[in-house]
């Protein structure tokens, strides 16, 4: 960007220059006095010599734009001689030769041909060639030529500005430090209090921000501050009332195997609390550990390849020994409780695979799922049992993590996406979320626990939470104003980074003062990704609406009305196109123009800048969803039937159904909801348990199928989990799909329906996060059920047929 676009007139002596800035801005014009041709009424006369001196002065230090720069370049070097001035070495860009590069096969490539082939305008007037060879004129239009060249450039870029969602805080986004810094500041100083109290109480605080006004990426700026010093774990809303602590840690064991580095942050905390562990108790490491526990002590990028190397008999050992010492530690400061040992020592054998397969299994096991004997085996850990509360097994290891964090550094506990709690038919969840924190807050030590929240959500929660838990979680309160302009044009800028151009450069004053004038930040960097398309790509830019719903007929009359005038504007600048053509035959590119005439005909143009952002975010969402498949991902029972009814009571809005469940005595069934279509009864459940449990649930499954025979039953299991192998098992899942085909099925979910069972709840929860600028929930499920490509059989569950193509 550190460039300057310079003209100079004189064959072969300098008679005239002109100097632009990056900006556009002319700052410099000059005139030789000593040029026969030049009349000593013309301002700006200067000897030669002053021309060249001043003409360094201003360049040094900057790449030079010029068009044909060689005629440019053999004038300098002349005058320079003539003057008696060393020419030093400077740094050209040629115009004329980029151009040939990006539009290959012109007649011509001179100032003249190019402006007028790509309609270019300074000072909002075409290229005249009457006024051409004027070193003023010829580099206002090098500038446009340069700027257009740049442009053009970005077509094999990213959109810079595509991304204006941080989702989760490990995400990487350009960040504008200067916001919000006294906000982040609060951050800090509430971490470090944790850190310096004696009895390593947790503390609160409550961040209240409008949508889009960048909560979750403060929370990404606090995560690249302190990671990999703490741990930083993020929770998503919780869909289930009667497993509210089971979902927060599933998050959080998600967000302790995040990669920071080549160190996932659960390796961090047990390698942090066992180097605390020896260096406080002055330990005498045996010998045969003391080189694997030296390269504990010192993560360098070595040290951490031998830690990752061969599964030697020396490095298991080293593991135990560290294993044992974390035990002896907890055993010596806390009871033994019910599970805490026990995972102590998965956590320890998490960290001790290298192999994927063995620490995705690990990671099942610590998720209290129950493994298949082999995998128990495989991994050398004791299979959960039956008896197992979920619930408090949770609080138990949320506990254990607080209590080693103590070793370590205080844990960032991080609750975000909570809008949708506030919906009527959460209350339930709600409540017991409040309970959840609360117990949280008594049982967990040494963290820093951070609600996201809108500012009426917030009002709403300190009139259902009591006292006791808002106290809590309130103990500091950061609210989140709206940035200045100056503070958004230097967020865009930031954005901008990581191309080769500048705001100014790539809009106009008037495009820049409509992005500015959209609050909040999202908002505008939605609105600077449209310029963007429509800059860079050709893409018209969208009509914004107040509010995306079904239009009535006064909308639709607007929208026609819309419709005509981008019509009529696209057609003057066809007919503009013709008549230049005709004036200056070879100068005018006519061969966009058909494609233009028929794009007013068909109406293609018209669908594109109307079109829904409901369907943009599906798009999106979906490539997003399709790359993450294949990630490790905590898979409950739980969350996929808190998903389920998340959808169930969204589609409620259009179309009433009832929600029920269907018992069996005492016996235990599968996680499942019974959906009342007013048509059928379909009865979803999800069972992606193993061993004996799945076996015992899926035959009393099975029961239910047969009591009901007018309902029809659906049990999923995930894809990715491990296949039934036992022969019980094999046998109820083939009488659920033969035996009892007329009204039973199990359908492994595979890739297609996760992404679409995670694509639709996803959607409903980010519109109730209000991530979609302006979007109802009714008119975002009317896309699914209206449009093929977006159709998918999970919705006639709900009583929705296909769409017709």
């Amino acid at each position: 960007m550190n460039f300057v676009v310079v003209d100079t007139e004189g064959k072969p002596e300098l008679s005239e220059l002109a100097i632009i800035d990056s900006h556009g801005v002319v700052i410099y014009e000059g005139l030789s006095n000593e040029h026969p041709r030049i009349s000593p009424k013309f301002p700006n006369l200067k000897s030669l010599k002053t021309l060249l001196t001043e003409f360094l002065t201003i360049v040094q230090g900057k790449t030079i734009i010029c068009h044909y720069a060689e005629h440019d370049i053999d004038v300098l070097k002349y005058s320079f001689c003539k003057v008696g001035l060393t020419c030093p070495n400077l740094q050209f860009k040629c115009t004329y030769n980029l151009a040939k590069s990006y539009w290959q096969g012109l007649e011509s490539y001179s100032l003249d041909y190019l402006s007028k082939y790509l309609n270019l305008r300074a000072n909002n007037q075409y290229f005249n060639s009457g006024m051409a060879h004027t070193a003023r004129y010829d580099a206002e239009f090098t500038y446009q030529l340069y700027k257009k060249i740049m442009i053009e450039n970005l077509k094999y870029q990213a959109n810079p500005f595509s991304s204006s969602r941080v989702d989760t805080p490990f995400q990487n986004h350009p960040d504008y430090l200067d916001t919000y810094y006294k906000e982040f500041l609060i951050l800090t100083r509430g971490l470090e209090d944790v850190k310096q109290d004696i009895n390593y109480q947790s503390k609160g605080i409550v961040v209240i921000g409008e949508p889009g006004s960048s909560k979750t990426h403060l929370m990404m700026r606090l995560a690249q501050n302190r990671l990999p010093s703490n741990r930083l774990l993020f929770i998503r809303q919780p869909n289930n009332a009667q497993a509210i602590l089971y979902h927060i840690y599933s998050r959080i064991l998600e967000s302790l195997v995040e990669k920071v580095g080549r160190l996932s942050q659960l390796e961090y905390l047990i390698i942090n609390s066992f180097r605390t562990i020896i260096n406080l108790g002055n330990i005498n490491v045996p010998q045969k550990y003391k080189e694997f526990v030296n390269n504990l002590n010192d993560l360098s990028a070595n040290n951490i390849n031998n830690l990752l190397g061969e599964n030697t008999q020396i490095k298991r050992d080293s593991w135990q020994y560290i294993e044992k010492t974390i035990n002896d530690w907890w055993m010596s400061n806390y009871a033994a409780g019910r599970y805490a040992l026990s995972i102590i020592k998965g956590m320890v054998k998490y960290c001790s695979y290298t192999d994927y397969g063995y620490k995705n299994i690990t990671t099942r096991w610590l998720a209290g799922n129950v493994l298949t004997d082999e995998e128990a085996e495989k991994i050398g850990l004791p299979n959960w049992g039956e008896e197992v509360s979920q619930e408090a097994f949770s609080l138990e290891v949320i506990s254990v993590l607080g209590k080693l964090s103590i070793l370590d550094e205080p844990l960032i506990i991080i609750f975000d996406q909570l809008e949708a709690l506030g919906q009527s038919h959460n209350k339930e969840i709600l409540l017991n979320f409040g309970e959840a924190v609360k117990e949280i807050f008594t049982h967990v030590p040494n963290s820093l626990i951070i609600l996201n929240l809108f500012p009426d959500r917030w009002e709403q929660f300190q009139t259902i939470f009591d006292n006791s838990i808002i106290g809590r979680i309130s103990q500091y309160q950061v609210y989140l104003r709206q940035p200045t302009e100056s503070e958004i044009k230097a967020i865009l800028q930031i954005k901008l980074q990581s191309t080769s151009i500048t705001l100014e450069q790539l809009f106009s004053p008037k495009e820049l003062d409509d992005i500015l004038g959209h609050k909040p930040i999202r908002s505008a960097l939605k609105r600077s990704a449209d310029y963007y398309n429509y800059k860079v790509h050709g893409i018209p830019l969208r009509i914004e609406k107040k509010v995306i719903h079904e239009p009535d007929k006064e909308e639709k009359v607007e929208q026609q009305l819309r419709i005509l005038q981008h019509q009529q504007q696209v057609s003057i600048e066809v007919l503009m196109q013709v008549i230049q053509s005709i004036q200056q035959p070879n100068a005018i590119d006519v061969s966009n123009l058909h494609q233009k005439l028929s794009d007013l005909l068909v109406g293609e143009e018209i669908e594109s800048i109307l079109e829904n952002p409901v369907i943009e975010y599906l798009t999106q969402h979906k490539n997003e969803l399709e790359q993450k498949y294949s990630n490790s991902a905590i898979i409950t029972d739980s969350d996929d039937i808190g998903k389920l009814k998340t959808i169930a009571d969204a589609f409620n809005k259009i179309k009433p159904v009832k929600l029920t469940q269907y018992r069996l005595g005492k016996k235990q069934l599968p996680e499942h909801i019974v959906i009342e279509n007013g048509v059928r009864n379909y009865v979803i459940g999800f069972l992606q348990i193993n061993g004996n449990f799945f076996t015992s649930r899926i035959g009393n499954f099975n029961e239910l199928v047969n009591i009901y025979p007018q309902s029809k039953f659906e049990l999923f299991r995930d894809e990715r989990l491990p296949e039934i192998t036992g022969k019980v098992g094999k046998e109820h899942i083939r009488q659920l799909q033969l035996q009892n085909s007329h009204n039973g099925n199990f359908i492994l979910l595979n890739k297609q329906d996760r992404i679409f069972l995670d694509l639709i709840y996803d959607l409903i929860v980010s519109i109730y996060n209000k991530d979609l600028d302006n979007v109802e929930l009714e008119s975002a499920l009317n896309v699914l059920i209206t449009h093929p490509e977006w159709y998918h059989w999970i919705l006639s569950i709900f009583g929705f047929n296909s769409p017709t193509k």
